[in-house]
């Protein structure tokens, strides 16, 4: 019965190590990314490419309303899985930190630089009791002196740099096409078909253009720039990758 107790404690409390060394609330944080829709995030060259599945799960939804990629500055974005409510205060601390460095240094803040700041705060709430872990995981991806950044942000707190990767439901089958078909020189086009690729491979029902949120930051410009709905068609027809439109 003692044993059941401790077993409880282990559960419940984010301060809390089991004997194994795990801190189980953070593993259903993972869990609850698990099940949020699919992002996916692939860096070329050429710049980084963002992208989400963003079906609604009801016809009478306002499609506009649904919003998995953001803007955080000027040349970064970020693609979010999991909890929305989790992510919307992630996203605003992540905007509030790009300001305080572009008031305070009056230059921008590196992608790599708002990913540390992103994931220490997420990292508190790993061990503050009372509280409890992130349930969502962030792609944050943009360009840093000319060069294209793709981080991981994990509800432990760690970041991770990635070429190509993938979060959120069907991430396994993702993650799998993106190392099977990933390649170093890939054009920003490319990119953006590899990602609807690995984005259809989440989803049992194919992709529609008005279900995908898509953003690029190419190197070239260093701005965030928005796929438009024709453009994230004719992509999805040109591989193959469609399905019945339910909007």
């Amino acid at each position: 019965m003692q044993g059941n107790h401790e077993q409880q404690a282990y559960d419940r409390g984010i301060t809390i190590f089991s004997p194994d060394g795990r801190l189980y609330q953070v593993e259903y944080a993972r869990e609850a990314v698990k099940r949020g829709s699919a992002s996916v995030g692939v860096r070329t060259p050429e710049g980084v490419v963002l992208a989400a599945d963003r079906r609604a799960r009801s016809p009478l939804i306002e499609q506009e309303s649904i919003e998995k990629i953001h803007g955080v500055d000027d040349h970064i974005a970020l693609a979010s899985a999991g909890h929305v409510a989790d992510a919307r205060k992630l996203i605003d601390f992540a905007r509030r930190r790009a300001q305080i460095d572009n008031l305070r240094y009056d230059e921008s803040i590196g992608v790599e630089t708002l990913t540390k700041a992103v994931t220490d705060h997420i990292q508190e709430y790993t061990q503050t009791g009372g509280a409890r872990p992130f349930g969502v995981a962030l792609l944050i991806g943009g360009v840093e002196d000319g060069e294209p950044r793709l981080f991981e942000t994990d509800p432990s707190g760690t970041p991770y740099e990635w070429q190509a990767t993938a979060v959120g439901g069907g991430r396994e089958d993702s993650q799998s096409h993106l190392e099977d078909n990933y390649e170093d020189d890939l054009t920003l086009e490319e990119g953006i078909g590899l990602a609807l690729e690995a984005l259809a491979e989440a989803s049992e029902d194919g992709l529609t253009a008005s279900g995908v949120e898509m953003t690029t930051v190419p190197v070239e410009s260093a701005q965030v720039e928005a796929v438009d709905e024709a453009t994230l068609a004719e992509h999805i027809d040109d591989r193959d990758l469609g399905g019945d439109d339910d909007e």
